[in-house]
């Protein structure tokens, strides 16, 4: 059983890692900066304040992890050019001071995929402003991923669509092409989104990679 934390831990998506993750047998740290939004310790369970854009923080969050999740960067719009890019950097800079290094798993963004139409998702015409500010911010943080070599990463970007729902423990996986059915919908609940993680950090496939999936 693996010993993960968890940044983002309050979100919708964060939330369901953790909960997928203790599930399964894993020791799970849950970390966020209010921590009032986070569950209660338990068992296998602890929880923790921490600023992930906090050098000191992240070090101190991931020492003794083997895998680090970020999950964080939902619902501030063009905020999120302040943090979703700037985290990644935090992170693999604290990474790189540890000697016993965690994986680092993050939770990118649909935009730079590419569509059934062989366009990026965020060349779609009518996308609101602060959507396209998210999608490039993503973007922009997996760029700076792939210039990693000294800290093994994982970047898993969902489908067009990610919302609360059923989690059969069933999809489908892609490495740039938006995973969509016959109809064109492209879609996964927050709780398969969150198994496939799991499953990542269980049995690594796409180390040094990203990959995406869908229903």
């Amino acid at each position: 059983m693996a010993n993960i934390a968890v940044f983002g831990a309050s979100g919708m998506i964060g939330s369901r890692i953790v909960d997928e993750a203790l599930a399964r047998g894993h020791t799970v740290t849950a970390l966020a900066r209010d921590r009032t939004r986070l569950p209660h310790e338990g068992e296998r369970l602890r929880v923790a304040t921490a600023d992930v854009l906090d050098p000191g923080d992240v070090t101190a969050a991931a020492r003794g992890h083997d895998v680090l999740v970020s999950a964080v960067g939902g619902g501030d719009g063009a905020g999120h050019r302040k943090l979703i890019e700037p985290s990644a950097r935090t992170i693999v800079e604290a990474l790189r001071h540890l000697e016993d290094r965690p994986r680092f798993i993050m939770v990118g963004g649909a935009g730079s995929l590419e569509t059934p139409e062989g366009r990026l998702v965020w060349d779609t015409p009518g996308l609101p402003e602060d959507i396209l500010a998210t999608m490039h911010a993503h973007g922009e943080a997996l760029e700076f991923l792939r210039s990693v070599t000294e800290v093994e990463w994982t970047n898993i970007s969902p489908p067009a669509v990610i919302e609360p729902g059923e989690r059969t423990g069933t999809y489908r996986t892609d490495t740039h092409r938006l995973v969509a059915d016959a109809q064109g919908n492209s879609r996964i609940s927050a709780e398969d989104y969150a198994a496939a993680l799991v499953d990542e950090i269980e049995s690594p496939r796409h180390l040094g990679e990203r990959f995406t999936v869908g229903e």
